[in-house]
């Protein structure tokens, strides 16, 4: 017997949909692992507005919106282990973890959710010249300092990277009466959300410097500046084009990595892109019984889709915990490949087992590149079956289409899924 039906590792927004949606209605046991001292995760430190418009109909802050899932999973009856580190998940579901209050524990479960969330790149990663001075942190950490410790990192300010959370601190930091000089970005367009690009960039005179990147970090025991320099289309700095902006501050927004040590480490097949697990029809990983969800398995640009894909990974981990569910073999046929072509840079999932999957399946994936007057298009085999016109994709912004079940089922010897974009 197991100590419980689902064990979920990680209390942030994705863990608490997967586990309140795998409690069943209180038919299941269902326990949440979260390493922090509270729930809730990164929202808790997101306090600007925006979340929830799908979800809830109506917009919260992010730590609003947290509390809206704890309530919700309390309610449920689920339980949670707080201020506890998960150090191995074993391939049957034999979740090892430490916590200062008990010690070590081994604790077993029917089926295993990874709600991991990401990690943000670090400067490590960049290789930027320049000594290791005071003053460099990711947006992450900036926006932590300012939103929850109530510390200011500088006043002269300048931003590396226009993913979601750099535009959104570059507002914060003017709003707390810094001076935000510029955000650069080493890409032709912009890693965020169109939306935050005005508000938080247009509408307070913030430059955005597209294809340009930091070339030099000034400064030993503090950031006095650093260069700025415009990039060729692929991405080396291009000579006379230097610019020198004095700054306290350097905020990196470039990127973010699933958090999926836990994952290799229990064996699970990764993918190349997404760096997050591969995962079938109902999110379950190449280890039968382990399923992810949420940013452990893709970064999302909404938290409204964590949510969505988080219910669909928790209910899924409840019907396999179930004794009465047959549960596959490891060695069973694997499902239809779901095949990412002409400017589709991933899918998730990555393959479909139309015996399996609901009436309707969600596929979400990310463009490689900016396009303009395009069709979403999907082929099973041959025959076109979705076609939707979008004046403009960029990769930034997430998208998405909706598969029928009766149309898989429809086509038996299918040997692919192709998504993919055409011109319009």
């Amino acid at each position: 017997m197991s100590d419980y039906d689902v064990i979920v590792i990680g209390g942030g927004p994705a863990g608490l949909a997967a586990a309140t949606a795998a409690r069943g209605e209180g038919k299941r046991s269902v326990l949440v692992i979260e390493r922090d001292q509270k729930l809730g995760g990164i929202l808790n430190q997101c306090i600007h507005n925006g979340f929830g418009l799908i979800t809830f109909n109506e917009e919260l802050t992010g730590p609003e919106y947290a509390a809206r899932y704890e309530r919700l999973a309390r309610e449920a009856g689920v339980e949670f282990l707080l201020d506890t580190m998960v150090l191995d998940v074993s391939p049957d579901h034999v979740v090892t973890c430490v916590s200062e209050a008990r010690g070590m524990q081994r604790i077993t479960a029917g089926a295993v959710v990874l709600a991991m969330g990401c990690r943000e790149r670090p400067r490590g990663a960049l290789n930027i010249p320049g000594f290791r001075p005071a003053g460099v942190y990711t947006a992450g950490t900036a926006q932590r300092l300012v939103n929850i410790e109530g510390l200011m990192p500088g006043r002269e300010v300048v931003i590396l990277g226009s993913g979601d959370i750099g535009l959104i601190m570059a507002r914060r930091m003017t709003l707390e009466g810094a001076h935000v000089a510029c955000v650069a970005e080493l890409m032709p367009y912009s890693g965020g959300l169109k939306r935050n690009i005005v508000q938080c960039l247009d509408d307070f005179g913030i430059p955005l410097l597209l294809s340009h990147t930091v070339t030099r970090v000034e400064g030993k025991s503090r950031v006095e500046a650093v260069w700025i320099a415009q990039v060729d289309e692929k991405g080396r700095p291009l000579p006379g084009t230097e610019k020198r902006y004095p700054c306290d501050t350097l905020l990196l927004s470039v990127g973010l990595l699933p958090e999926n040590e836990l994952s290799r480490a229990a064996g699970v097949e990764l993918s190349r892109v997404t760096r997050g697990p591969v995962v079938n029809e109902s999110l379950e990983t190449s280890m039968p019984g382990i399923f992810a969800c949420g940013n452990v398995l893709h970064v999302h640009d909404l938290v409204d889709y964590v949510s969505q894909e988080a219910t669909a990974a928790g209910t899924a981990a409840g019907a396999w915990a179930d004794a009465c569910v047959q549960h596959q073999a490891q060695d069973e046929e694997p499902g239809i490949p779901v095949v990412a072509e002409g400017g589709v840079r991933y899918t998730v999932p990555q393959s479909i087992d139309p015996e399996r999957m609901p009436e309707k399946l969600t596929v979400r994936f990310r463009v490689s590149g900016v396009y303009e007057d395009r069709r979403i298009c999907v082929y099973l085999g041959d025959e076109r079956v979705i076609a939707k016109r979008r004046p403009i994709l960029v990769p930034g912004e997430m998208e998405d289409v909706t598969l029928k079940r009766d149309d898989l089922l429809a086509r038996p010897g299918l040997e692919k899924i192709v998504v993919t974009l055409e011109e319009a």
